[in-house]
Protein backbone atom coordinates (compact mmCIF):
# COMPACT_ATOMS: atom_id res chain seq x y z
CA UNK A 1 0.00 0.00 0.00
CA UNK A 2 0.72 4.09 -0.42
CA UNK A 3 1.77 5.82 2.67
CA UNK A 4 4.04 8.62 3.84
CA UNK A 5 7.16 7.56 5.13
CA UNK A 6 9.76 9.12 7.91
CA UNK A 7 12.42 8.27 6.77
CA UNK A 8 16.07 9.66 8.00
CA UNK A 9 13.78 12.79 9.21
CA UNK A 10 12.73 13.24 6.22
CA UNK A 11 9.15 12.93 4.78
CA UNK A 12 9.03 10.73 1.23
CA UNK A 13 6.04 8.55 -0.72
CA UNK A 14 6.88 4.78 -0.60
CA UNK A 15 5.19 1.58 -0.42
CA UNK A 16 4.57 -0.41 2.60
CA UNK A 17 3.42 -3.87 3.75
CA UNK A 18 -0.26 -4.08 4.01
CA UNK A 19 -0.73 -4.22 8.24
CA UNK A 20 -2.92 -7.78 9.30
CA UNK A 21 -5.19 -7.22 12.15
CA UNK A 22 -4.08 -9.84 14.96
CA UNK A 23 -6.50 -10.85 18.26
CA UNK A 24 -8.83 -8.09 19.27
CA UNK A 25 -8.31 -5.97 16.05
CA UNK A 26 -9.62 -4.82 12.44
CA UNK A 27 -7.80 -3.92 9.41
CA UNK A 28 -9.39 0.02 8.55
CA UNK A 29 -9.43 1.75 5.13
CA UNK A 30 -8.26 5.42 6.14
CA UNK A 31 -11.40 7.55 5.17
CA UNK A 32 -9.46 10.59 6.14
CA UNK A 33 -6.48 11.73 8.64
CA UNK A 34 -5.39 15.42 9.86
CA UNK A 35 -2.16 16.47 10.09
CA UNK A 36 -1.02 17.16 13.12
CA UNK A 37 1.55 20.40 14.21
CA UNK A 38 3.48 18.19 16.69
CA UNK A 39 4.23 15.79 13.33
CA UNK A 40 5.32 18.84 11.57
CA UNK A 41 7.35 19.95 14.92
CA UNK A 42 8.59 16.24 14.94
CA UNK A 43 10.13 15.89 11.11
CA UNK A 44 11.90 19.43 12.46
CA UNK A 45 13.32 18.76 15.51
CA UNK A 46 11.95 15.40 16.13
CA UNK A 47 16.37 14.33 16.33
CA UNK A 48 16.91 16.66 19.10
CA UNK A 49 13.81 15.73 21.24
CA UNK A 50 14.79 12.05 20.62
CA UNK A 51 17.98 12.63 21.93
CA UNK A 52 16.72 14.17 25.31
CA UNK A 53 14.34 11.26 25.74
CA UNK A 54 17.17 8.54 25.22
CA UNK A 55 19.29 10.61 28.05
CA UNK A 56 16.31 10.75 30.30
CA UNK A 57 15.48 7.09 30.03
CA UNK A 58 18.54 5.78 30.14
CA UNK A 59 19.53 3.57 33.57
CA UNK A 60 15.57 3.80 33.96
CA UNK A 61 13.92 0.73 34.98
CA UNK A 62 11.64 -0.54 31.75
CA UNK A 63 7.89 -0.37 32.18
CA UNK A 64 6.19 -2.71 30.53
CA UNK A 65 2.99 -0.59 30.07
CA UNK A 66 4.96 2.04 28.44
CA UNK A 67 4.31 2.61 24.79
CA UNK A 68 7.09 1.70 23.19
CA UNK A 69 8.46 4.83 20.80
CA UNK A 70 9.60 4.35 17.43
CA UNK A 71 13.52 3.58 16.31
CA UNK A 72 14.77 6.54 14.46
CA UNK A 73 17.16 4.57 12.01
CA UNK A 74 13.54 2.38 11.01
CA UNK A 75 10.44 3.57 8.68
CA UNK A 76 7.72 4.88 10.11
CA UNK A 77 4.21 6.22 9.28
CA UNK A 78 2.71 9.16 10.94
CA UNK A 79 -1.24 10.19 11.11
CA UNK A 80 -3.16 9.79 14.55
CA UNK A 81 -6.02 12.11 13.78
CA UNK A 82 -8.14 9.18 11.93
CA UNK A 83 -11.81 8.07 11.05
CA UNK A 84 -11.65 4.73 9.31
CA UNK A 85 -13.46 2.26 7.52
CA UNK A 86 -13.57 -1.52 8.69
CA UNK A 87 -12.53 -3.77 6.28
CA UNK A 88 -11.63 -7.27 7.82
CA UNK A 89 -12.05 -8.62 11.67
CA UNK A 90 -9.23 -10.39 13.41
CA UNK A 91 -10.18 -13.23 15.63
CA UNK A 92 -12.32 -12.49 18.99
CA UNK A 93 -13.51 -9.08 17.57
CA UNK A 94 -17.30 -9.09 18.32
CA UNK A 95 -18.74 -5.40 18.75
CA UNK A 96 -16.98 -4.21 15.05
CA UNK A 97 -17.73 -5.54 11.69
CA UNK A 98 -16.85 -4.99 8.29
CA UNK A 99 -18.60 -1.37 6.84
CA UNK A 100 -18.35 0.16 10.41
CA UNK A 101 -17.10 3.93 9.93
CA UNK A 102 -15.03 4.35 13.36
CA UNK A 103 -12.64 6.44 15.15
CA UNK A 104 -9.92 4.94 17.62
CA UNK A 105 -7.76 6.58 20.01
CA UNK A 106 -4.60 6.42 18.17
CA UNK A 107 -3.04 3.45 20.58
CA UNK A 108 -2.66 -0.36 19.44
CA UNK A 109 -1.39 -3.12 21.48
CA UNK A 110 -0.15 -6.75 21.34
CA UNK A 111 1.81 -9.55 23.26
CA UNK A 112 4.64 -7.20 22.47
CA UNK A 113 3.31 -4.02 23.72
CA UNK A 114 1.49 -0.92 23.45
CA UNK A 115 1.97 0.76 20.19
CA UNK A 116 1.45 4.73 19.88
CA UNK A 117 -0.15 4.56 16.50
CA UNK A 118 1.66 7.52 14.45
CA UNK A 119 4.70 7.25 15.60
CA UNK A 120 5.45 3.54 16.11
CA UNK A 121 7.68 1.25 13.44
CA UNK A 122 5.60 -1.71 14.06
CA UNK A 123 2.03 0.06 13.19
CA UNK A 124 1.78 2.66 10.37
CA UNK A 125 -0.65 5.59 11.27
CA UNK A 126 -2.92 7.28 9.22
CA UNK A 127 -0.85 8.91 6.49
CA UNK A 128 -1.17 5.25 4.91
CA UNK A 129 -4.24 3.62 3.25
CA UNK A 130 -4.92 0.98 5.91
CA UNK A 131 -4.16 0.78 9.55
CA UNK A 132 -5.02 -1.59 12.24
CA UNK A 133 -7.08 -0.80 15.16
CA UNK A 134 -7.78 -2.23 18.28
CA UNK A 135 -11.23 -2.87 19.02
CA UNK A 136 -11.37 -1.99 22.26
CA UNK A 137 -10.48 1.54 21.33
CA UNK A 138 -12.58 1.60 18.22
CA UNK A 139 -15.62 4.11 18.56
CA UNK A 140 -18.44 4.10 16.00
CA UNK A 141 -18.94 7.21 14.64
CA UNK A 142 -22.74 7.87 15.72
CA UNK A 143 -25.24 9.99 13.40
CA UNK A 144 -24.05 9.41 10.12
CA UNK A 145 -21.25 12.30 10.94
CA UNK A 146 -19.00 12.60 7.92
CA UNK A 147 -15.14 11.65 8.17
CA UNK A 148 -13.89 14.35 7.47
CA UNK A 149 -15.23 16.13 10.66
CA UNK A 150 -14.86 12.65 12.56
CA UNK A 151 -11.63 13.03 11.89
CA UNK A 152 -11.43 16.00 14.39
CA UNK A 153 -12.23 14.14 16.95
CA UNK A 154 -8.43 13.50 18.16
CA UNK A 155 -7.51 17.29 17.82
CA UNK A 156 -10.71 18.82 19.67
CA UNK A 157 -9.92 16.08 22.45
CA UNK A 158 -6.64 17.47 22.93
CA UNK A 159 -8.65 20.32 23.73
CA UNK A 160 -11.25 18.85 26.47
CA UNK A 161 -8.37 17.32 27.90
CA UNK A 162 -6.42 20.64 28.59
CA UNK A 163 -9.27 22.60 29.60
CA UNK A 164 -10.28 20.01 32.38
CA UNK A 165 -6.65 19.67 33.64
CA UNK A 166 -6.77 23.59 34.39
CA UNK A 167 -9.44 23.07 36.71
CA UNK A 168 -10.57 25.99 35.26
CA UNK A 169 -14.74 26.87 36.04
CA UNK A 170 -17.80 29.41 35.82
CA UNK A 171 -16.34 32.38 37.23
CA UNK A 172 -12.82 32.13 35.69
CA UNK A 173 -11.17 33.85 32.41
CA UNK A 174 -9.28 32.26 29.47
CA UNK A 175 -6.48 33.47 27.78
CA UNK A 176 -5.53 31.83 24.99
CA UNK A 177 -1.98 32.05 22.94
CA UNK A 178 -1.83 30.52 19.43
CA UNK A 179 -4.68 29.76 17.15
CA UNK A 180 -4.20 26.26 15.32
CA UNK A 181 -5.82 23.41 15.88
CA UNK A 182 -5.27 22.88 19.75
CA UNK A 183 -5.64 26.61 20.80
CA UNK A 184 -8.99 26.60 18.04
CA UNK A 185 -10.09 23.30 20.20
CA UNK A 186 -9.20 24.91 24.02
CA UNK A 187 -11.76 27.70 22.76
CA UNK A 188 -14.60 25.15 21.48
CA UNK A 189 -14.23 23.17 24.93
CA UNK A 190 -14.17 26.42 26.96
CA UNK A 191 -17.22 27.94 25.14
CA UNK A 192 -19.38 24.70 25.69
CA UNK A 193 -18.11 25.07 29.00
CA UNK A 194 -19.36 28.76 29.75
CA UNK A 195 -16.13 29.68 30.31
CA UNK A 196 -15.88 33.38 29.89
CA UNK A 197 -14.37 36.06 28.62
CA UNK A 198 -11.96 33.85 26.12
CA UNK A 199 -9.36 36.22 24.66
CA UNK A 200 -7.08 34.64 21.70
CA UNK A 201 -4.24 35.95 20.19
CA UNK A 202 -2.20 34.62 17.42
CA UNK A 203 -0.10 36.71 14.55
CA UNK A 204 -2.25 35.13 11.94
CA UNK A 205 -5.35 37.23 10.75
CA UNK A 206 -7.02 33.57 9.37
CA UNK A 207 -6.46 31.88 12.76
CA UNK A 208 -8.06 35.02 14.24
CA UNK A 209 -11.24 34.99 11.95
CA UNK A 210 -11.38 31.14 12.96
CA UNK A 211 -10.78 32.11 17.02
CA UNK A 212 -14.24 34.10 16.13
CA UNK A 213 -15.95 31.54 14.81
CA UNK A 214 -15.10 29.52 17.95
CA UNK A 215 -16.45 31.46 20.35
CA UNK A 216 -13.60 33.54 21.51
CA UNK A 217 -14.77 37.08 22.68
CA UNK A 218 -11.99 39.13 22.05
CA UNK A 219 -9.43 37.78 19.88
CA UNK A 220 -5.86 39.94 19.27
CA UNK A 221 -3.10 40.51 17.17
CA UNK A 222 -0.08 40.92 19.74
CA UNK A 223 1.67 42.65 17.97
CA UNK A 224 -0.56 45.82 17.89
CA UNK A 225 -2.16 44.71 21.57
CA UNK A 226 -0.67 42.70 23.60
CA UNK A 227 -2.93 39.89 24.94
CA UNK A 228 -2.97 40.73 28.69
CA UNK A 229 -3.92 44.22 28.14
CA UNK A 230 -6.87 42.85 25.81
CA UNK A 231 -7.76 40.69 29.24
CA UNK A 232 -7.28 43.81 31.26
CA UNK A 233 -9.47 46.04 29.22
CA UNK A 234 -12.77 43.66 28.99
CA UNK A 235 -12.20 42.20 32.41
CA UNK A 236 -9.07 41.94 34.50
CA UNK A 237 -10.26 41.43 37.55
CA UNK A 238 -11.80 37.28 37.15
CA UNK A 239 -9.11 34.40 38.29
CA UNK A 240 -7.22 33.96 34.71
CA UNK A 241 -6.25 31.07 32.98
CA UNK A 242 -3.51 31.21 30.13
CA UNK A 243 -3.36 28.54 27.75
CA UNK A 244 0.14 28.11 25.85
CA UNK A 245 -1.07 26.73 22.49
CA UNK A 246 2.02 27.48 20.71
CA UNK A 247 4.84 25.22 21.24
CA UNK A 248 7.96 27.13 20.26
CA UNK A 249 10.66 28.07 22.48
CA UNK A 250 10.47 31.11 24.80
CA UNK A 251 6.16 31.20 24.69
CA UNK A 252 6.05 29.82 27.99
CA UNK A 253 8.31 32.74 29.39
CA UNK A 254 6.01 35.01 27.92
CA UNK A 255 3.02 33.59 29.62
CA UNK A 256 4.68 33.79 32.73
CA UNK A 257 5.71 37.22 32.09
CA UNK A 258 2.37 38.78 30.68
CA UNK A 259 0.63 36.57 33.73
CA UNK A 260 -0.99 38.60 36.89
CA UNK A 261 -0.24 36.85 40.15
CA UNK A 262 -2.28 33.44 40.83
CA UNK A 263 -2.36 33.20 37.28
CA UNK A 264 -2.80 29.26 35.61
CA UNK A 265 -0.90 28.54 33.04
CA UNK A 266 -1.37 25.80 31.13
CA UNK A 267 1.22 24.11 28.43
CA UNK A 268 -0.79 22.22 25.10
CA UNK A 269 1.85 23.56 22.91
CA UNK A 270 4.64 20.88 22.07
CA UNK A 271 7.87 22.19 22.55
CA UNK A 272 10.61 19.91 21.23
CA UNK A 273 13.42 22.22 21.92
CA UNK A 274 15.08 23.26 24.63
CA UNK A 275 13.52 26.21 26.27
CA UNK A 276 14.21 28.67 29.64
CA UNK A 277 12.01 30.43 32.35
CA UNK A 278 12.99 32.66 34.88
CA UNK A 279 11.43 30.88 38.20
CA UNK A 280 11.60 33.82 40.12
CA UNK A 281 8.93 35.40 37.65
CA UNK A 282 6.72 32.61 38.91
CA UNK A 283 7.84 32.67 42.50
CA UNK A 284 6.91 36.04 42.89
CA UNK A 285 3.53 36.04 41.71
CA UNK A 286 3.03 32.35 42.59
CA UNK A 287 2.01 30.93 39.26
CA UNK A 288 0.95 27.27 39.08
CA UNK A 289 2.44 25.82 35.51
CA UNK A 290 0.82 22.41 34.09
CA UNK A 291 1.83 21.01 31.55
CA UNK A 292 -0.53 18.51 29.62
CA UNK A 293 -1.12 15.88 27.21
CA UNK A 294 -3.13 13.68 25.47
CA UNK A 295 -6.77 12.81 26.65
CA UNK A 296 -8.57 9.94 28.42
CA UNK A 297 -11.11 7.79 26.60
CA UNK A 298 -13.79 9.38 28.07
CA UNK A 299 -12.36 12.75 26.42
CA UNK A 300 -11.92 10.95 23.55
CA UNK A 301 -15.57 9.99 23.46
CA UNK A 302 -16.93 13.23 24.66
CA UNK A 303 -15.17 15.09 21.69
CA UNK A 304 -17.15 12.70 19.26
CA UNK A 305 -20.34 13.31 20.97
CA UNK A 306 -19.91 16.90 20.87
CA UNK A 307 -18.93 16.94 17.38
CA UNK A 308 -21.93 14.10 15.73
CA UNK A 309 -24.25 16.12 18.17
CA UNK A 310 -23.30 19.56 16.68
CA UNK A 311 -22.82 21.32 19.73
CA UNK A 312 -19.43 22.35 18.28
CA UNK A 313 -18.94 23.25 14.67
CA UNK A 314 -15.18 22.39 12.95
CA UNK A 315 -16.11 22.75 9.85
CA UNK A 316 -14.18 26.09 9.45
CA UNK A 317 -11.33 24.35 10.47
CA UNK A 318 -10.43 22.05 6.92
CA UNK A 319 -8.44 24.07 4.72
CA UNK A 320 -7.30 21.70 2.34
CA UNK A 321 -7.11 17.63 1.38
CA UNK A 322 -4.07 15.67 -0.41
CA UNK A 323 -3.59 11.86 -0.77
CA UNK A 324 -0.58 10.01 0.27
CA UNK A 325 1.34 11.56 -2.85
CA UNK A 326 0.39 15.08 -1.53
CA UNK A 327 1.45 14.53 2.17
CA UNK A 328 5.17 15.77 2.24
CA UNK A 329 4.53 19.07 0.14
CA UNK A 330 0.92 19.51 2.64
CA UNK A 331 4.03 19.64 5.46
CA UNK A 332 5.57 22.60 3.69
CA UNK A 333 2.01 24.01 2.90
CA UNK A 334 1.20 24.12 6.78
CA UNK A 335 4.17 26.41 7.44
CA UNK A 336 1.83 28.98 5.77
CA UNK A 337 -0.93 29.89 8.86
CA UNK A 338 -2.85 31.94 6.59
CA UNK A 339 -3.32 29.24 4.07
CA UNK A 340 -3.89 26.44 5.97
CA UNK A 341 -5.81 25.22 9.52
CA UNK A 342 -6.22 21.31 9.17
CA UNK A 343 -4.97 19.78 5.83
CA UNK A 344 -7.11 16.05 5.40
CA UNK A 345 -5.03 12.99 4.29
CA UNK A 346 -7.38 11.54 2.04
CA UNK A 347 -6.03 8.25 0.75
Amino acid sequence: MRAAVLRDWELRVDDVPEPTPGAGQVLTKVLACGICGSDLHLVRHGEESRRLSDELNAGQPIDPMAPKMFEPGRDMVMGHEFCCEVLDVGPGVGNLAVGDVVVGMPIAFDGNGVHPLGFSNDYPGGYAEMIVLNEMLAMKVPNGLPPHLAALTEPLAVGVHAVAKSRIAVGDAALVIGLGPVGLACIAELRMRGIGPIVAADFSPKRRQLAELMGADVVVDPRVTPAIEAWRQIDGRKPLVIFEAVGVPGMIDQAMRMAPKDARILVVGVCMQTDHIHPLIGIGRELSLQFVLGYTPDEFGSALLSIAEGKVDLSSWLTGTVGVDGVPQAFTDLGNPDAHAKILVVP
